[in-house]
């Protein structure tokens, strides 16, 4: 029977028209007003829908065919697509993945910031939006005794067995392939999230876009590795471009990829790689962006947006391994970083240190703490830059850039959402919010970037 409120029911067959997207790619079709989510709908398309689930304020469907495509569908050029729940938009051309991607991040502002009188601007995307990701992180586990690696399916911890990915590079491929074949041929037994048995948990590799360097990292339960020596030597001798062959041992259950622990197994603890002309050593555990071109394109924005002169003072909270506080000490008087994670900020010691970088200090702690005792200490930030996690700012960060007052303030975000909360409160407590660029730096899924301009109000 049907509920009153619910003007659907489960394994129902309904026919629908798909009026908008996501932010994780799936279609909405609506019944009076009632949400109906569903996987491979895009909007303008009619269809029919079989109801797999009725909650109270929304459902999900399973779309069944559709009696009218959008101008837009194209046939996924990868053949696990379907069931793979690593990308989600393979079956939207890249210019409606552009155009919707705007759309989300203009409505987004609105609905949740309340702001419409503010320009942003079309996404900057890629020439080639395939084959753009500098790393890899793909579980391993077990199938009928067989050993797979893959991505999970989607809302599942069910791998879908994989030979090559589309989105990441070649090279990382033909590593994946080669620690799964190493794993058979050794006796190595894949990871069994529900079991909590087996040894290699995922493997995890890193490339330098520009040097072509290597990371492998071995995620495992404990330190104990079958026939360790002959893995090492077989990695070695068949990746010709690997600098580093790391360990990784992650003993707890849980979804988090890598533990506490990590040893070098051979060859190096760090790779390098270059953004524009500054070079980063990137640890196992260290956050890099996995899209090295955008990512150019992404703190060139933002630098933009910052306006140096080379007289100002900048903060960089959330600055991670120094990566866009690197990029702005070139135009900046001074730059000076906070981050909580202490290996980040060895990390962005020494990329400091490599690119001769004299003018900026990194400092261990929450944003929140060490900003005002820099204000203390007679520090004037003239321009904050925030890259926060998707969560977005602390709220006590939030408040600590409102009192200290600096003449801008450059907001960079991969959660529309969280960044629509944070720009109402900053334009409610006495700033501006000038423009808003979008970069899409992961193509094929529903994810967007985005760089704000603020700027405080004379």
């Amino acid at each position: 029977m049907k509920n009153d409120q619910i003007p659907v029911e489960k394994n129902e067959l309904i026919d629908v028209t798909f009026e908008d997207l996501t932010h994780d790619g799936a279609g909405v079709a609506k019944i009076n007003g009632y949400p109906l989510f569903v996987k491979g709908g895009l909007p303008g398309e009619k269809g029919q829908v079989k109801v797999v689930q009725a909650k109270k304020n929304y459902g999900f469907g399973r779309l069944m065919g559709l009696t009218k495509e959008s101008p837009d569908r194209v046939a996924p050029p990868c053949p696990i697509f379907h069931r793979c729940g690593g990308c989600q938009l393979q079956h939207l051309s890249y210019e409606g993945q552009l155009a919707q991607k705007q759309k989300q991040v203009e409505e987004t502002l609105a609905r949740i910031g309340g702001i419409t009188d503010v320009p942003v601007h079309p996404v900057i995307g890629m020439d080639e939006p395939w084959r753009y990701r500098n790393k890899s992180q793909v579980p391993i586990g077990e199938q009928k005794g067989h050993v797979v690696a893959g991505f999970f399916a989607e809302r599942s911890h069910e791998i879908v067995d994989m030979e090559s990915c589309i989105i990441q590079h070649e090279e990382n491929d033909h590593v994946v392939r080669l620690v799964k074949e190493l794993a058979r041929k050794y006796g190595v037994r894949g990871y069994d999230d529900k079991t909590h048995k087996g040894t290699l948990r995922h493997v995890v590799v890193r490339q330098g876009k520009h040097t072509k360097e290597m990371m492998v990292v071995l995620v495992t339960k404990g330190k104990e590795l079958a026939n360790k020596k002959n893995i090492i030597q077989e990695l070695r001798e068949r990746i010709p471009n690997v600098k580093s062959i790391v360990q990784n041992i992650n003993p707890k259950r849980t979804n988090v990829i890598f533990g506490e622990k990590t040893e070098v197994l051979w060859g190096e603890e760090v790779i390098y790689d270059y953004i524009g002309d500054i070079k980063f050593a990137i640890s196992a555990r260290s956050f890099y962006q996995v899209n090295p071109d955008q990512t150019k394109v992404l703190y060139e924005k933002a630098l933009e947006y910052a306006q140096l002169t080379g007289k100002e003072t900048v903060i960089d909270a959330y600055c991670g391994i120094g990566t866009i506080s690197l990029f702005l000490a070139k135009e900046a008087k001074h730059v000076y970083g906070v981050e909580v994670v202490p290996e980040a900020v060895s990390d962005a010691q020494r990329n400091a240190r490599i690119n001769h970088v004299e003018n900026a200090t990194f400092v261990i702690g929450e944003a929140e703490g060490v900003m005002p005792w820099w204000q203390a200490q007679g520090i004037r930030a003239d321009v904050i830059v925030v890259d926060p996690p998707r969560k977005g700012c602390d709220e006590n960060l939030l408040k600590t850039m409102v009192l200290m007052k600096p003449e801008r303030i450059v907001y960079v975000s991969c959660n529309p959402a969280s960044l629509a909360r944070d720009l109402k409160y900053l334009k409610e407590n006495g700033f501006e919010v000038k423009e808003v660029q979008p970069v899409d730096m992961f193509p094929q899924t529903g994810h967007i970037e985005n760089v704000v301009a603020l700027e405080l109000k004379k």
